[in-house]
């Protein structure tokens, strides 16, 4: 089966489902329920990609199927080289980021392109003012806000100035995550990630702004000062209807064995090794709901979806999963007692790596209109590589899905238990956005 170049992982809460090819790589063993991943994936079923005339480059000089669920039908909507992220305009165009060539462009609902914003410094993240009179952008130096009106961006604007990016002088051209997103909230103010350096780059807590961490303008103008912390790479950030902010995060490559005995065939403790069976399924990656001061962890705490903690072949579950010291830099709780963080509310396989995050009330009817949509691009820290589970949007291709109602049930771990490679560096720095 071929999988179209990109595909949105469906997320309606309490229910978290992402792509797949192939069996589910989790299976969830509590009241012999399939774990929230798999809930959804059930009911999809393969479609040819449409191809318009003049689109059928490749990847689509071929004939290529997708994943979708019944009813539903994808096809190619526009062709933009390196897109990366996109949002809604109030006047109906979809505007998509091309951060390698400084530019925002504007698309019609026919696919139509027109520039819309050049000459900035990576743009990214993008995202309107509550009232729709202002576009915000998310350069890598810089939070930008543009006045909007008739579908034109003017009169642009510094509102979060002298974000850290490759060419800040103290990282000297070493930045693995320097690309920036951001949402508005309903009362006005700016929330932007600022995403870590590498893998485990601990300097990143203590630089200033700190880096691995959401930064919240308020409404009234100012500094951006840190709303949420240890999030290593937040490229889903969004405001949920009920006002509420919440990020979709890049977890840790690499991350070691944690706890004290065998794991797998080994005959001695694992503790502190990179065991690559173990690797493949850690750790979770976070879609957490960010409040004032939360602490998300990282580097030192990592999330652990299974039932059975360490155990070869564990079921795992991923709601409300709690968080495990990381062998190496937190070797029994020393640097911070990961026990006492919140759990995340839900999460992602490991290495989904998700990129981008957007609410789906008043998108998709019921009984969707209570969930989100995230992008997945997968990773090579996975045996086979995620990616080949949950295609990347690097192909350059925006797709189009028209579709009508589907469903899948999930409950979420509190409701369930009622009813009855080489080791890296801390230095190591890595581009897995």
């Amino acid at each position: 089966m071929r999988i179209a170049p990109w595909l949105a992982a469906l997320v309606t809460l309490p229910l978290l489902a992402a792509c797949d090819t192939g069996p589910n790589p989790v299976t969830n063993a509590l009241s012999g329920a399939e774990a929230p991943v798999a809930a959804a994936g059930a009911g999809l079923v393969p479609v040819p990609v449409s191809v318009p005339p003049g689109a059928a480059t490749a990847p689509f000089d071929e004939p290529r199927d997708a994943l979708v669920p019944a009813g539903w039908t994808m096809s190619v909507f526009a062709r933009v080289p390196n897109a990366r992220l996109a949002v809604w305009s109030p006047d109906g165009e979809l505007l998509v980021s091309v951060p390698d060539d400084g530019r925002v462009l504007a698309l019609s609902r026919t696919g139509a392109q027109r520039p819309l914003l050049t000459g900035l410094t990576q743009p990214h993240g993008l995202a309107f003012s509550p009232d729709g009179t202002a576009l915000y952008v998310a350069e890598s130096n810089q939070v930008s806000a543009f006045t909007w009106a008739r579908g034109v961006a003017t009169r642009q604007r510094v509102v979060v100035p002298g974000l850290p990016d490759a060419n800040s002088p103290d990282l000297r051209g070493a930045y693995g995550h320097e690309l920036k997103s951001v949402t508005v909230g309903p009362d006005g103010a700016v929330y932007v990630s600022v995403g870590s350096t590498g893998n485990i780059s601990v300097a990143d807590r203590d630089a200033t702004p700190p880096r691995a961490s959401i930064l919240r303008m308020p409404p009234t103008g100012g500094p951006a000062a840190p709303f949420a912390t240890g999030v290593r790479n937040g490229t889903g950030l969004a405001t949920a209807p009920d006002g509420s902010v919440w990020t979709a995060v890049n977890g840790r490559d690499n991350v070691p064995y944690p706890y004290d005995r065998p794991y797998g065939d080994d005959t001695g403790s694992s503790f502190g090794k990179v065991v690559d069976g173990y690797v493949t399924d850690h750790p979770a990656e976070p879609l957490a709901r960010l409040t004032p001061g939360r602490e998300l962890g990282w580097p030192f705490c990592n999330p652990d979806p299974d039932t059975d903690p360490g155990v070869t072949g564990s079921a795992q579950d991923f709601a409300d999963v709690a968080l495990v010291a990381d062998a190496e830099l937190n070797p029994g709780g020393r640097a911070m007692d990961c026990a006492a963080l919140a759990p995340m509310e839900q999460s992602f396989p490991a290495h989904s790596a998700p990129l981008g995050l957007s609410f789906t009330e008043g998108v998709l009817p019921a009984p969707y209109a209570a969930g989100a949509l995230a992008g997945v691009h997968g990773s090579w820290n996975a045996d086979p590589p995620r990616a080949r589970r949950c295609r990347s949007s690097r192909g350059g291709t925006v797709p189009w899905a028209r579709s009508r109602p589907w469903s899948a049930g999930s409950r979420t771990r509190r409701e369930r238990a009622g009813a009855g490679r080489s080791r890296p560096s801390s230095g190591r720095t890595e581009r897995s956005t």
